[in-house]
């Protein structure tokens, strides 16, 4: 949860304090529960304590066993809503490329610039500060460049395949449509990325994503 500069947990927990370029103060000291704040979901809970226990232990470090001890909950639990750690980060993005893709694969032979920006907005459009944001700020300290490499490409490739996909259901030849492909997708995680990590909450992630897409016309080597 965010307050003022500061994040909290719903537990009052400092987790980090953001929006100052170019560092987050990380902290974990404990404060007493604000009153009048909603009883979190065990979704969230869970997801609170896989943040916290990241930041002060490291991501490799962190068993699920270990988040579910912080959180209160049972290990059954935790796979009711996650299916394995790196989902606690990639669920609520991945949520997104899902329904994208779906606009994507129903757009056939109407698929132009302006039909496929629309049907990947969404994935940036309201998206709020969540693990996988904290994660990206906060790499270094969490350990988790490695994983996030990875797992950013798997995300890379949904995406640039499904708008690759309605790019030659247009007609555009098989090699055009891969580039568009990987083009967009770029566009939406690198936006992504670097709203992150100057701090979410200072710009508009919607703007930061129009302006990479204008840019692909305006690549060198062109």
């Amino acid at each position: 949860m965010q307050c003022n500069n500061t994040w909290f947990s719903r537990r009052g927990r400092v987790l980090f304090t953001v929006w100052h370029p170019g560092r987050a103060t990380l902290a974990t000291m404990t404060s007493e529960t604000r009153a009048g704040r909603p009883r979190a979901s065990s979704r969230e809970t869970l997801a609170e304590a896989a943040c916290e226990l990241f930041l002060e232990q490291g991501y490799d470090e962190t068993s699920i066993a270990d988040i579910t001890r912080r959180a209160g909950v049972s290990r059954s639990s935790f796979f009711n809503y996650f299916s394995s750690k790196s989902d606690v980060l990639w669920s609520g993005l991945d949520a997104r490329i899902e329904e994208a893709s779906v606009s994507l694969a129903a757009l056939g032979t109407e698929a132009d610039g302006d039909a496929i920006r629309a049907a990947v907005l969404p994935i940036v459009h309201g998206f709020a500060p969540d693990p996988l944001v904290l994660a990206l700020r906060n790499a270094q300290a969490m350990g988790l460049e490695t994983e996030l490499m990875r797992d950013t490409g798997l995300r890379h490739a949904r995406i640039s395949s499904a708008v690759a996909g309605a790019a030659r259901s247009a007609g555009i030849d098989e090699v055009r449509a891969d580039i568009l492909g990987a083009a967009v997708a770029a566009a939406v995680l690198s936006s992504l990325r670097v709203w992150a990590e100057q701090g979410a909450g200072q710009a508009s992630l919607e703007a930061q994503f129009d302006a990479a897409l204008r840019s692909i016309h305006d690549l060198p080597w062109g």
